[in-house]
């Protein structure tokens, strides 16, 4: 699995439960707390949508990596909440190009400081160490997931160290 030689299967095992277990925490601590503005299809199509500009359904569909009928029926839903607009292609297309609204990027901006005001709460005592350490170790498992799947995920400009 490395250059460092066989991961133990014991570490492993425990690896893939803590996984399991994280990702059944984080949805449900989302839709526990009173405030969140989005649900999480919104919350990640704006995301993509401020880190990329306007896109297309179909680009939309290919980095989400779902049917196009999906994201159609969710980018729908957020026309109606008015969280995002068609516009035509700023490079001069022919598809219509969906970007967030103002609106949209409010939601935005408040989900993710509700999200940062969570897991605050949860790394509060650790040393700054061990954060910055998680963080490196989620990135690189989140970018080898991205390099087998040959769907990588942008990323926002690194700020401070």
């Amino acid at each position: 699995m490395s250059d460092s030689g066989p991961v133990d299967d014991t570490a492993f095992a425990r690896l893939v439960f803590e996984l399991n277990l994280m990702s059944r925490h984080f949805p449900a601590t989302v839709r526990r707390r009173p405030g969140f503005a989005l649900d999480r299809s919104a919350f990640l199509i704006l995301t993509r949508l401020d880190l990329n500009g306007p896109l297309s359904l179909r680009e939309l569909s290919e980095a989400f990596q779902l049917d196009i009928s999906t994201i159609n029926r969710q980018v729908g839903a957020m026309l109606r909440q008015q969280l995002v607009e068609r516009v035509p292609d700023p490079g001069g297309g022919v598809a219509r190009k969906i970007r967030a609204t103002d609106q949209g990027m409010a939601a935005l901006t408040a989900d993710r400081r509700q999200r940062a005001a969570g897991i605050g709460s949860v790394v509060a005592d650790w040393d700054a160490a061990d954060v910055a350490e998680l963080g490196r170790l989620m990135r690189k498992f989140n970018r080898s997931v991205e390099q087998i799947e040959h769907n990588p995920w942008p990323r926002p400009p690194q700020t401070g160290s």
